[in-house]
C-alpha cells in the first residue's frame, strides 16, 4: 500500500516525488516452487556486454549487467538490475543479440529487502556521463567506488517507456537521435570547458556555430533535462561569454522544475534561480 505501481516508473516518483528513479521496474510473472521469479532477462538490442556485477552487497542495483549499444549512431547503455543470477559464461566483451537470455530475474540489492511478490528487473537506458569517472568520483567523494566506469553515477537515464511506446508508433518511425533532441528543457548553463569525453561521444548532439567556428571554442552552451542529461550542446565563442564564471546558469524552465525537482539541480534564492551543489557537482562530472 506504500508502494503503487507508479513508483516504479520512471522519474520523480519515490518518496512522494522527492527521489529520482532512474528506470522501469518490470514485475516477474513467473515463480519456482519457493515463490522465487524465473522469468528470464533479455537483451533490449544487439551490443556488447560492458560490465557485470555478481556481488550484490556492493550496490543497490544487487546483481546487475550493462549492455553497450549503438543506434543510429548514438551510444546508448542498458541496464539490467536485481538480477537472481547471470547466464554463465556471460562475459565482458561479448556480443548479444536483441532478445537474447542475458540473466534471471530476481530481488537481490543491498539496500533494502524485495519481497517475493514485488521480485522485478529495474531496467535503464542510459547515456554515459564521463570516460573518467573512477578518477573524478576518488578526487570528489570519500566514498568507495566498486564498480569503476559503471558506477550508476555515472550512467544519466532516459525515461524507457517513453522511448518503448514511441518505437511502436505506427505512424511515426522511431528515431534515437530526434528523440534524445527532443528533451523537455529544464535549464539551459554555460560551461567554461573545451575537451571533455562527452563532446566526442556524443557528438551528433553539439550544434554548429558560425562565430565560434571562426574565433575558436572557449566553452559550451548545454541544455540539460531534469534527470541531468545534457541533451543539446552549443560551442560559444569568447566574444558570446559574458562571465569568467566556471558555471553559469543561463535560463530556467521553472515549469519544468515544479513537476519534476527531485534531482535538486537547481535552488530559488529570493527571485534568483541558482545551481546547488548537486547542480555544480553534476556539471563538474560532466567537464571532467
Amino acid at each position: 500500500p506504500d508502494k503503487p505501481w507508479t513508483s516504479g516508473s520512471f522519474g520523480c516518483v519515490r518518496d512522494y516525488g522527492t527521489r529520482m528513479h532512474e528506470g522501469l521496474d518490470i514485475r516477474h510473472l513467473q515463480t519456482d516452487k519457493r515463490g522465487e521469479p524465473t522469468d528470464p532477462v533479455m537483451a533490449t538490442a544487439n551490443g556488447i556486454v560492458v560490465y557485470s556485477s555478481t556481488k550484490p552487497s556492493l550496490s543497490n542495483y544487487g546483481n546487475y549487467i550493462v549492455i553497450r549499444h549503438v543506434i543510429e549512431g548514438i551510444e546508448i547503455y542498458s541496464l539490467y538490475a536485481h538480477l537472481s543470477a547471470i547466464c554463465p559464461g556471460l562475459k565482458i566483451g561479448q556480443t548479444v543479440k536483441a532478445g537474447e537470455t542475458i540473466a534471471t530475474m530476481g530481488r537481490t540489492s543491498n539496500a533494502e529487502t524485495i519481497l517475493k511478490e514485488r521480485a522485478h528487473v529495474h531496467f535503464e537506458l542510459n547515456v554515459l556521463i564521463n570516460d573518467n569517472f573512477a578518477a573524478w568520483f576518488k578526487k570528489n567523494s570519500t566514498e568507495r567506488n566498486d564498480h569503476g566506469e559503471w558506477n550508476g553515477q555515472n550512467l544519466n537515464g532516459l525515461d524507457p517507456r517513453e522511448i518503448l511506446i514511441a518505437e511502436l508508433n505506427p505512424v511515426k518511425k522511431f528515431n534515437l537521435l530526434d528523440f534524445i533532441r527532443g528533451q523537455t528543457e529544464l535549464c539551459r548553463v554555460l560551461v567554461r570547458a573545451t575537451n571533455f569525453p562527452y563532446l566526442k561521444r556524443y557528438a551528433a548532439l553539439v550544434l554548429k556555430n558560425p562565430v565560434a567556428e571562426k574565433q575558436g571554442v572557449a566553452g559550451y552552451e548545454i541544455a540539460l533535462n531534469y534527470n541531468g542529461v545534457a541533451f543539446v550542446l552549443m560551442p560559444r565563442a569568447e566574444s558570446e561569454i559574458k562571465s569568467r564564471a566556471k558555471f553559469q546558469l543561463l535560463s530556467v524552465n521553472e515549469a519544468v522544475e515544479r513537476t519534476n525537482p527531485c534531482r535538486k539541480l537547481l535552488a530559488k534564492r529570493g527571485s534568483r534561480w541558482q545551481l546547488t551543489d548537486a547542480g555544480i557537482r553534476e556539471l563538474d562530472l560532466l567537464t571532467y
